[in-house]
């Protein structure tokens, strides 16, 4: 199948092909894992020091390809997201403040296991994360698809697309931006792309599944290779190296 047709077959029943990926027995086994453990993490360091459960956490909120810096992760949580200076405020990454918000044990210490996004929305955000992946397999571009069409709600402008990678591969092949615009000056950046396209059309249903039909073509066009197998996708570039991360550490 074509990206749009692969995209347009999931999301036609999303809600069943979620239970269909929840019942997997990987998801499934990690998952009940997960709600077994989580409420006995009551501080920051039994949370961090589980490495399944942070695991678990980490590609619920799209930071699975952070599972290594364990040490930047607690530094975030330390930090928490009320002081403006926090390096979870701080990172160019909003997946990084969204985990503080989350695993908000700064402010609610030992309560935090038993908070509803703790529990429930970081249930459903894995569930969805290996949906994206298992996709990736036979469609990467409908992966892709999918992993915009969950973002759309919170893409502010053109900046909030500029600050994921996954995003602005979108973007840029919707709108035949080519990739070496990555190098120019961000306010250039965020001007070409407000030239292109009003991004508060994407809070628009109808106008996002528009733009959604018009990468996937993009992207067909641009991939010969439609629906080769093995092809994996992460839960989306982080834009940071293992020698940002440790300047960012040495610089605390």
């Amino acid at each position: 199948m074509d990206t749009l047709t692969s995209y347009k077959v999931i999301t036609r029943s999303l809600s069943t092909s979620l239970k269909n990926t929840a019942a997997t027995p990987a998801v499934a086994r990690e998952t009940a894992y997960y709600k077994e453990n989580i409420v006995k993490a009551t501080t920051i360091d039994d949370f961090v020091n589980d490495r399944r459960l942070l695991n678990y956490a980490l590609k619920a909120w799209g930071l699975e390809d952070m599972s290594y810096a364990k040490g930047l992760i607690k530094k975030v949580l330390e930090g928490g997201i009320d002081d403006p200076r926090s390096l979870a405020n701080t990172l160019q990454s909003g997946r990084f403040k969204e985990f503080a918000t989350t695993f908000n044990y700064k402010t609610w210490q030992t309560a935090t296991p038993v908070l509803e996004g703790v529990k429930t929305k970081t249930v459903d955000n894995y569930v969805r994360q290996s949906l994206e992946q298992t996709t990736a397999e036979s469609s990467p571009g409908a992966r892709l698809a999918l992993y915009f069409e969950r973002k759309a709600p919170n893409i502010k402008n053109a900046y909030s697309i500029l600050a994921d990678a996954t995003l602005l591969k979108v973007v840029q092949t919707a709108l035949g931006i080519p990739a070496s615009m990555s190098a120019s000056n961000i306010d250039s950046q965020a001007a070409m792309i407000n030239q292109k396209l009003d991004v508060a059309d994407l809070q628009d249903p109808a106008k996002l599944g528009r733009f959604l039909e018009r990468f996937a073509a993009s992207y067909d066009a641009a991939n010969s290779q439609v629906s080769a197998p093995n092809i994996l996708l992460g839960s989306g570039t982080m834009g940071l190296n293992a020698n940002l991360l440790m300047s960012i550490q040495k610089t605390r």
